[in-house]
């Protein structure tokens, strides 16, 4: 095992701290061909006059987006109206200040509580918007509202993360995995909380091979779907999806401004992909949430970059801001039903980061965690602000906010928070983040925290503070920490890809690692089983004499093959039964003491049923066989 006094991943890999633009990105901004801005002007005023914005309608129980008053509306939004049946969303009409009367559809949400107008043609960037309509039962009651349509500041120049090759003391590699270059899981303590399941995590961005990752808790790989073409994988979680747990995680590309563009994925226990969202309004799915709820609703984040002139808070004139969204998608339609905004409700001059002096895009906010409540309040985390936010249902008005420049508690000793990840509401009145601590470091070192909140007397007080004592970890980018089922923590160290659960007195039940110039988003552990749509994969060769043929075999994904039955036989002959051995890793191997054509493998559970059986595989030489891996 590698020891280090502190470890600290590089700042260049920090997401949540805006990357240094060049003086090129600079010149990019407010530009001529690609844009609305003219070059040399000034960029839109996008900081709005107030942050009081509801989606209420008001005197009906509808809520829309984009809300009454936005400025941070995109070109290619809907007009979402949620909380009335389809059916009694009328006349809507929809009229652009420059681009004029906007036909469309209304299409209904297949929940039956509402519906989105999609207009037909893409609004101008800069204008207002006015629509109008008739919302509610019998002759229902006349609305309007109006927004302002944002410049979108583009993105399809922005370089994204570099991808260099890992070391070959970094990874594993299989006969019958070709090409595959999955982590190595270094579990240095052993696991003690066996139903707990196993870990769910990916790799990237940065060195190695991109990909979502299961391994089991004695560090065994289970799965590994490698991802090819600069796109990365984060955020592998187990969610229930039409009532069966369902693996979902997001693919696409990570941007060096610190946020994704890409599409979620939704796979069943056959890793076979049953859905995807890719977001909507002109955004693409972010990397940082994807909440499935009920009744085929899904929460997701959603990146905004746009033009801005930020001189009113030390910026420049033009400059551009990174807006953020939350977006509940109707997963069978793909419709937007309610989409809120950070620049909304949160006043800028709350960020920690400096506005940058070149005029790159400002990530003053970084929402990185969605966690709806019974009652449909939303629980949000965001880095940049050193805040969580609690977010009325519907109306999308904050109703108190946890630490930060306008904390709704008094903060006990330990409560406050810097640079956090991962924000969830615990059952009986407490809280919890993984809160880094750094970039640039506030804290010695990264903890997974839970603050019991008194909302009577609005105090916050630490209640439990878990680190990692040997070695201290300082984690400058992401993380997470999962309350288990039986009380047990987990905690995902992130931009130092540690992975530890600790018992409710502090003691370290389990720990391992990924190598240490390797970075990952989040860890879960889930228990997990699953049966591949794909075959088993085998792989023979001949040993080196020519006498004995050696077998390997393995199943990317399975769950409960306990051992493997070798089937063989002559060239043109029939194959016959030739032994049976354990299933001791993600690949297992035997040497037959005979010369074989051909073979076959035999998934086994601990029955001795068949799970599964590979194709009939040409016995290779023992050369093609060391060239084939």
């Amino acid at each position: 095992m590698r020891r280090f006094g502190l470890i600290i991943i590089a700042a260049a890999l920090v997401w949540g701290v805006l990357a240094l633009a060049t003086g090129a990105a600079d010149l990019h901004i407010g530009g001529g061909s690609d844009g609305a801005t003219p070059v040399g002007s000034a960029a839109p005023d996008c900081l709005p006059g107030s942050i009081q914005h509801s989606a209420a309608l008001p005197g009906t129980r509808v809520d829309v987006s984009p809300a009454p008053g936005t400025v941070t509306a995109n070109p290619a939004t809907q007009i979402s109206f949620l909380g009335a049946p389809a059916s009694q969303i009328r006349s809507v009409t929809v009229v652009g200040s420059d681009s004029g009367t906007h036909p469309g559809r209304l299409r209904a949400y297949s929940q039956g509580d509402g519906a989105s107008f999609e207009p037909s043609a893409a609004f101008t960037s800069g204008e207002d918007v006015q629509v109008r309509a008739t919302v509610g039962a019998g002759a229902g009651r006349p609305v309007s509202f109006s927004f302002r349509v944002d410049d979108p500041y583009p993105t399809n120049h922005t370089a994204g993360f570099g991808n260099p090759r890992a070391a070959p003391a970094d990874y594993q590699s299989f006969y019958t995995l070709p090409g595959a270059q999955p982590p190595i899981l270094d579990v240095t303590v052993p696991d003690r909380d066996p139903g707990a399941g196993d870990i769910f995590t990916t790799n990237g961005p940065g060195a190695g091979q991109y990909g979502p990752l299961i391994y089991t808790p004695a560090g065994r790989l289970v799965w590994f779907q490698r991802l090819q073409g600069g796109e990365a994988a984060e955020d592998l979680n187990v969610q229930s999806y039409e009532g069966r747990p369902a693996l979902t995680w997001w693919r696409g590309k990570v941007l060096d401004l610190g946020f994704g563009q890409g599409e979620d994925v939704i796979m069943n226990s056959r890793y076979q992909t049953i859905a995807r969202i890719a977001g909507g309004n002109g955004l693409k799915a972010d990397l940082h949430e994807l909440q499935l709820e009920p009744h085929d609703v899904a929460y997701i984040t959603a990146y905004n970059p746009i033009r801005c002139n930020l001189r009113s808070i030390g910026g420049r004139r033009r400059a551009a801001i990174v807006d953020t969204a939350i977006e509940e998608i109707d997963l069978r339609t793909g419709l937007v039903r309610w989409e809120w905004h950070s620049l909304d409700h949160v006043a800028a001059s709350a960020s920690e980061v400096e506005v940058p002096s070149n005029g790159a895009p400002w990530d003053w906010f970084h929402l990185n965690s969605i966690d709806r409540e019974p009652n449909g309040d939303l629980f949000i985390s965001a880095r940049s602000t050193w805040a969580g936010y609690q977010l009325q249902a519907g109306t999308g008005v904050i109703l108190w906010t946890l630490g930060g420049t306008k904390s709704s508690f008094k903060l006990g000793s330990g409560a406050a928070l810097a640079w956090q990840h991962d924000g969830r509401v615990q059952p009986g009145g407490e809280v919890t983040f993984f809160d880094d601590g750094s970039n640039p470091p506030i804290h010695s070192e990264s903890r997974a925290v839970r603050i019991r909140l008194d909302l009577a007397d609005h105090t916050a007080e630490l209640v439990s503070s878990y680190t990692h004592r040997n070695p201290p970890l300082l984690a400058a980018s992401q993380g997470n920490m999962q309350t288990l089922p039986d009380g047990n923590t987990l905690v995902g160290y992130g931009g130092v890809p540690a992975i530890s659960e600790y018992g409710s007195d502090g003691g370290l039940l389990f720990d391992a690692h990924e190598p240490y110039d390797m970075i990952f988003y989040r860890a879960y552990r889930r228990p997990w089983s699953a049966t591949p749509a794909t075959s088993p994969a085998v792989l023979a060769s001949l040993n080196n004499t020519g006498e004995e043929t050696i077998v390997h075999a393995s199943w990317n994904g399975a769950t409960g093959v306990t051992s493997w039955r070798v089937l063989a036989g002559g060239k043109g002959g029939a194959l016959a039964p030739q032994a049976t051995f354990r299933a001791d890793g993600f690949e297992s191997s035997i040497t037959l003491p005979k010369r074989f054509a051909a073979v076959q493998v035999q998934a086994l559970d601990g029955a001795g049923s068949v799970l599964g059986s590979s194709a009939t595989a040409r016995v290779e030489s023992y050369a093609a066989a060391l060239a084939a891996r």
